[in-house]
């Protein structure tokens, strides 16, 4: 597995992001690195085609859409496979296109975007998965799809012959199974077999309709979305009923249907449930919006996820990393792509998200008034570790906005001596803000958060658990207006001091999980 040089992985794993401000260094990184993923299955054509509606046909009360505007765009696989290429990715496709215009048109794409298709069988009087979708004033009215029914034989085993030489010398290979066909025979037999010894260093990511059809392959990631992970519960999940705690609640019965190390759960709006073998749950939360016609979101969270196990990023930080890559094609209409200047631009614009207490406080008013709760809590937050990661996650659970306040520089001199702190406050504010579960930033400058907390009366006051209430004078602050203060889980042996104690003494890396 291509890994991060030295020197630019943090000490504990976790707090990548703090060392070198995520926003400007992370994406190019990556790029730079270009680990090389080989991306195997159901590759189609996405069509999105619109147009006006101005009355209805003679037959029947259908309405009749005059189409103005055509575009196509890779789907499926080759969806996952453009997203891994304008990541960095050095990315090879191997599955099947038939010899029609759909095919030309697919592959065209794909090699534009810069995939190898060499190993993508081009199968005469074969039709190439194509989806469709008519859509009128931003409104999607109907998709039509075209298949290719069964593949043939000859075309099918043509791909897994060449399957243990595509896999040579490649960080990460993922299974796109939508069961479309062609993942079925001799190309899913020929994949476990090759995969079955593989090294630690090859990454082996399954994301398919139904991935209890590839536990034997022991994956490294299975990516089901929340309709798939229902069905392997053989529950019915509704995002009224606490869809992240259903899922964590059934942990283990999702690692042992899908046989993988870890599983990452996508609940569109509600994010995703990261739930490995060992270590904490860790969840992200989406940013969602309200366009209806976005498609392949999934495709680009699995590819930046991949991207970033690739490189030994910690799982959390991919994931992570995936949930931003996904909210950012989420706002485009059709099917589209991250790049990593998307990527870069995107994690950017967390560095001026401090807001004063004037502007959180109207804003936060609209929250109140529409039946949100408010968490605040407050830190310094210098050196982003996986104590804060998890406090953090924790914390956005009490309620429904989570607001952090964050020590000024000077206060943070005041209260950790003059070699404090490591990073600037609008760096800082840069990475806190660029973590899904975080709403808003604001800094405050006094002795304690008291002023700001009688300003903004949260319903929650959250702290960690090396505090206790009797140890705050902001609690009384709290209860005054009739607030809560909760006391959230403490990780023992890790602080920011240790942290920055290691890395001064040249200390090295301590063992952690590898969430």
């Amino acid at each position: 597995m291509t890994t991060l040089s030295a020197g630019e992985n943090t000490p504990n794993g976790e707090d990548l992001a703090g060392q070198r401000g995520l926003e400007e260094w992370l994406p190019r990184r990556l790029a730079a690195i270009g680990p090389a993923v080989t991306v195997v299955g159901d590759a189609m054509l996405d069509g999105w085609w619109s147009g006006t509606i101005e009355r209805l046909c003679r037959e029947a009360p259908a309405p009749v859409v005059d189409i103005g505007q055509r575009s196509f765009a890779p789907g499926g696989a080759a969806n996952t496979a453009v997203n891994l290429a304008a990541l960095g990715a050095k990315v090879r496709l191997v599955g099947v296109v038939g010899c029609d215009r759909a095919g030309a048109e697919l592959l065209r794409q794909l090699e534009e975007a810069g995939v190898d298709t060499a190993y993508v069988c081009r199968v005469p009087d074969l039709t190439t998965t194509t989806k469709t979708r008519i859509s009128s004033g931003g409104q999607l009215l109907l998709r039509f799809d075209e298949s290719a029914g069964r593949i043939p034989t000859a075309a099918l085993a043509a791909s897994a012959v060449s399957l243990p030489e595509v896999l040579q010398n490649q960080d990460a290979v993922v299974i796109c199974d939508y069961g479309a066909g062609f993942l079925s025979g001799p190309v899913k037999s020929t994949l476990v077999t090759a995969l079955a010894g593989r090294p630690a260093s090859l990454l082996a990511v399954v994301d398919a309709h139904d991935p209890r059809s590839w536990a034997a392959l022991r994956p490294d990631l299975a990516t089901p979305n929340a309709k798939e992970a229902a069905e392997l519960l053989g529950l019915k999940l509704s995002a009224s009923a606490g869809r992240p705690a259903v899922v964590v609640e059934h942990r283990q019965e999702l690692l042992r249907a899908t046989g993988a190390a870890a599983v990452v759960v996508t609940l569109d709006r509600e994010g995703a449930i990261l739930l490995p073998a060992s270590g904490d749950v860790h969840r992200t939360w989406a940013k969602p919006v309200a366009e209806k016609q976005a498609s392949g979101a999934g495709d680009t969270f699995v590819a930046a996820l991949t991207l970033g196990r690739a490189a030994s990023l910690p799982l959390t930080t991919s994931v992570d990393l995936a949930q931003a890559a996904a909210d950012i094609v989420v706002r485009r209409p059709g099917t589209s792509v991250c790049s990593t200047d998307d990527l870069g631009q995107h994690l950017a614009s967390f560095a001026d998200t401090a807001l004063d207490a004037g502007e959180l406080a109207r804003r936060i008013g609209r929250h109140r008034a529409a039946g949100q709760r408010i968490v605040l809590t407050n830190g310094c937050f210098d050196v982003l570790h996986r104590g804060h990661t998890r406090y953090l996650n924790q914390a956005k659970q009490l309620g429904d906005i989570l607001v952090v306040a964050l020590n000024s520089d000077d206060s943070v001199r005041a209260l950790k001596g003059r070699d404090r702190p490591i990073n600037t406050v609008t760096d800082r504010a840069a990475v806190v803000g660029a973590l899904s579960c975080v709403d808003y930033v604001t800094v405050f400058d006094t002795p304690t958060p008291v002023p700001l907390i009688e300003q903004l009366r949260p319903e929650i006051y959250a702290k960690g658990g090396d505090y206790s209430p009797e140890m705050l004078t902001e609690a009384r602050a709290v209860e005054r207006y009739g607030g809560t203060v909760a006391i959230l889980d403490y990780v023992a042996d890790v602080s920011t001091t240790a942290v920055v104690k290691r890395i001064r003494h040249g200390g090295g890396a301590v063992p952690v999980e590898s969430t």
